[in-house]
């Protein structure tokens, strides 16, 4: 059986590996370059099932693999945009300290986004100041951040393919699932359900499955994805009015999830949400979705245990959320006392998936792992959608053996 050789391939057409084989061709357009999706279209899972933020950079660590990417992937997303027509809104957003206790973290998430480069950030020191941006609101202090926006990134994941197959005549293999990836004789084979391919190099952009693929070929590879399912609401079309931007509250800095939160979509209506709940199937959309593999894969992990015993109360707070409306609004009610329990109506949800290690620490830095002719994108949470131009021209760079500045 003959096997068909490329220059690269690239498992998954989320946003990231969509960039990294646009960029590929981009620079290289004779350059032999496949991706392999087990699903039939491309941004199925993560890059399709968010809430369309186009984050700031404003809450990552100045120097962070997340703060460089995210500060030069929003610029190349609005350019990308702008060049092809993808929707989008600079609407701004507001993050909101409602106790005093948050008012200091308040502060050092204003004090990363002037080290991280944001301009006219505005920090808002009243109750009446806030209600200058968003009248609904509820704090005593907050920041406003202009540069946030919503954007439609399952039609910008469309274009990034489109470019790719028919400007520059890039390969794309639909519903093949990988199987296996070993090496000899300096060439990688990738095998699938279907066939098999060879290839000089081989990037793995592979999500919530991205440590499976990654134990394919690194023995000692210290990550395992435990997967949380964020569930979301969204407003009655009364109630809409609101929220007139996005509104969110101040984060906890120990755990990698940003709070239920209030976000205008690009395609319309808000949402509000989304919670934080250890899934038990990692594409497990609904509660009472359940894989036997992957729940084993969780549970026998030993950081997840050290997480649970650390995030226990916290984690059982967010179930609790998600089966119970009223304290969902609840926590809503913090940031909009206006909203009711009838003014909720179900919306969509996500599965994020995140790496943790043996230790039990939640990785909160994108992590990308090359390993001889091979590269594992491990870790890549929230921002990845908006930093994902900048993510595929750095991993091509990395491939090309060029420094690792962004």
């Amino acid at each position: 059986m003959s096997v068909k050789k490329y220059d690269t391939i690239v498992i998954g057409a989320g946003l990231v590996g969509l960039s990294v084989a646009y960029h590929l061709k981009q620079k290289n357009p004779d350059a032999r370059v496949l991706i392999i999706e087990k699903e039939t279209a491309v941004a199925k899972h993560q890059s399709g099932n968010n809430s369309g933020v186009m984050h700031s950079g404003i809450y990552y660590a100045p120097g962070s693999l997340k703060a460089k990417n995210c500060i030069a992937g929003y610029n190349s997303l609005i350019e990308f945009a702008d060049e092809h027509a993808i929707p989008y809104e600079l609407c701004g957003k507001i993050i909101v300290a409602t106790t005093p206790t948050e008012v200091e973290k308040l502060n050092d998430i204003y004090d990363r986004g002037i080290r991280n480069g944001l301009t006219n950030l505005r920090k808002l020191a009243s109750l009446a100041e806030i209600q200058e941006i968003e009248p609904h609101c509820t704090g005593i202090k907050g920041i406003h951040v202009p540069q946030t926006g919503i954007i439609d990134y399952p039609k910008m994941a469309e274009k990034l393919l489109d470019l790719y197959q028919n400007k520059y005549g890039g390969e794309a293999a639909f519903g093949e699932k990988l199987i296996n990836i070993h090496t000899q004789n300096n060439i990688t084979y990738v095998e699938t359900d279907k066939r098999m391919y060879a290839a000089d190099k081989v990037v793995s952009c592979a999500g919530l499955f991205s440590d499976r693929v990654a134990n394919m070929t690194e023995k000692e590879n210290d990550l395992r994805i435990i997967p949380f399912r964020g569930e979301y609401y969204k407003l009655s079309k009364e109630k809409e009015y609101l929220v007139k931007t996005l509104i969110y509250p101040v984060p906890d800095p120990s755990f990698p999830f940003l709070g239920v939160h209030f976000t205008r979509m690009i395609r319309g209506g808000v949402e509000a949400g989304p919670n934080a709940v250890l899934a038990f199937k990692r594409e497990g959309y609904k509660f009472q979705d359940f894989n036997l593999k992957d729940t084993q894969e969780t549970f026998s992990w030993p950081g997840f245990w050290k997480i649970a015993a650390k995030y226990g109360q916290t984690g059982l707070g967010e179930m609790y959320r998600s089966l119970s409306k009223a304290a969902f609004t609840k926590a809503l009610q913090k940031l909009v006392p206006e909203v009711q329990e009838s003014d909720l109506v179900p919306g969509g949800a996500g599965v994020r998936a995140q790496a943790c290690d043996r230790n039990g620490k939640l990785i909160d830095d994108f992590d990308i792992l090359k390993s001889r002719n091979i590269i594992h994108v491990r870790n890549a949470p929230s921002p990845a959608a908006t930093s994902s131009l900048a993510i595929g021209k750095y991993i091509v760079g990395q491939l090309n053996g060029e420094p690792a500045a962004v």
